[in-house]
């Protein structure tokens, strides 16, 4: 079952949500400019376009995750773990864990036969 939204219906975000995108966008302005980089030449080495590098800054949750992590990581913004070992470590950690999970959550039926 696939919720299909509307191109006219916006999508809504929770309070925490933008929070932390707007935080995460406000520390990757503050590593660049403390860098000394532009915002051109921080777009250019993450490959996306000014533009897209201004909305990530100014933190629009519709970006990429993947853009916007890669623009933390040029310019030094930590995101799980300080250093790269520990990130590997934590990433092994979810991944056993997982293993474990069962691979789907089905919905308990509370049918009642009383067709006897």
């Amino acid at each position: 079952m696939t919720i299909e939204r509307s191109k006219s219906v916006p999508r809504s975000y929770s309070r925490y949500g933008r929070e932390a995108v707007a935080l995460l966008g406000q520390l990757i302005r503050i590593h660049r400019i403390e860098r000394r980089l532009s915002m051109e030449e921080l777009a250019t080495r993450a490959g996306v376009s000014r533009d897209m590098m201004r909305r990530i800054e100014q933190g629009d949750p519709r970006c990429g995750i993947g853009l916007v992590f890669e623009a933390a990581t040029i310019v030094g913004v930590p995101l799980f773990e300080s250093d790269r070992n520990g990130l590997t470590t934590l990433l092994v950690e979810q991944e056993d864990k997982l293993r474990l999970l069962p691979k789907a959550i089905h919905k308990a039926r509370n049918e009642v036969k009383d067709d006897f």
